[in-house]
């Protein structure tokens, strides 16, 4: 059976009961290249486990079998396990089980499956839980990488740079746990149902230190996320609304001990600098 035929995927779908759920965000993939692409991309061998959120019909699911040594998948929609159980029973490597992902404690299922080989996520994800996916792929610690296909426009945030208008609290925060790359886009033709809007597969390539050093990783973040909560206001003024236990003056003093201007925006600050800051303001909340 061709998995991105959709004279296949029909039928398929029409023996099996199955109905498209737009709360689920499920759009299944009908060109071939691009589940070949995504698997090639991931980098994969018989030394790789792999765990794929939202297999759908299992299109990818049957790519990264080819390539890698184990697949766990993990699929929301009960309604299609009877599908599942068609698309995938000749395939011995692949593991599939029906939950939520994001109620799951993700390292210890990798552990539990995945024993000595090399942990990784490949999946096109679910647009409606994007960023929280990401965050519990990038918090679990344990994923060497993650080839994953999102919204294009949230691709460009999670690549973008400081001073680039798609940047953001968000991108700051993947880019701290990852190196991140954009492989190539998908156009909406290339599902069914049609999405209204581009995807991009990106590679996360967890990093084995963060890129820069902190004296307090949590003050860190929330520094990152007051600079962006009030993108319009000079960080100044935002860090101010943001950390009430500081006074502006003294947010002031530690952008001038970091050599930043008065005036400057949270935006254009790279992690290294977010880094600076923090530890001259963690020195005056001591």
């Amino acid at each position: 059976m061709e998995l991105c035929n959709i004279n296949h995927i029909k039928p398929l779908l029409a023996r099996h009961g199955f109905h498209f759920s737009k709360s689920m965000g499920q759009n299944f993939l009908i060109a071939p290249w691009v589940p070949q692409q995504i698997a090639e991309g991931a980098g994969l061998d018989e030394n790789t486990g792999v765990l794929e959120i939202g297999p759908g019909i299992g299109c990818l699911t049957e790519q990264l079998s080819k390539r890698a040594g184990k697949v766990l998948a993990i699929e929301l929609d009960k309604g299609l396990e009877n599908v599942l159980g068609e698309t995938l029973s000749e395939f011995e490597n692949i593991k599939v089980i029906f939950g939520d992902a994001l109620k799951l404690d993700l390292k210890k299922l990798a552990a539990e499956e995945f024993g000595t080989l090399k942990p990784v996520v490949c999946a096109n994800l679910p647009y409606n839980v994007t960023s929280p996916l990401i965050s519990a792929f990038l918090e679990a610690g344990c994923f060497d990488s993650m080839t994953i296909m999102v919204q294009r426009e949230v691709a460009r945030r999670i690549c973008s740079v400081a001073g680039e208008s798609d940047y953001g609290a968000f991108t700051v925060y993947v880019n701290w746990y990852a190196e991140t790359e954009i492989l190539f886009d998908v156009s909406p033709s290339c599902f069914v149902p049609r999405p209204k809007v581009w995807s991009s597969v990106i590679k996360l390539r967890s990093r084995k230190a963060p890129p820069a050093q902190v004296s307090d990783e949590a003050l860190f973040f929330r520094i990152v996320r007051a600079a962006f909560n009030q993108r319009r206001k000079t960080l100044a003024n935002a860090l101010s609304a943001g950390l009430p236990e500081i006074t502006k003056e003294e947010i002031l003093k530690a952008m001038e001990l970091c050599g930043m201007e008065e005036k400057v925006r949270g935006e254009v600050l790279d992690i290294k600098g977010f880094a600076e800051l923090t530890n001259e303001i963690s020195k005056m909340m001591a």
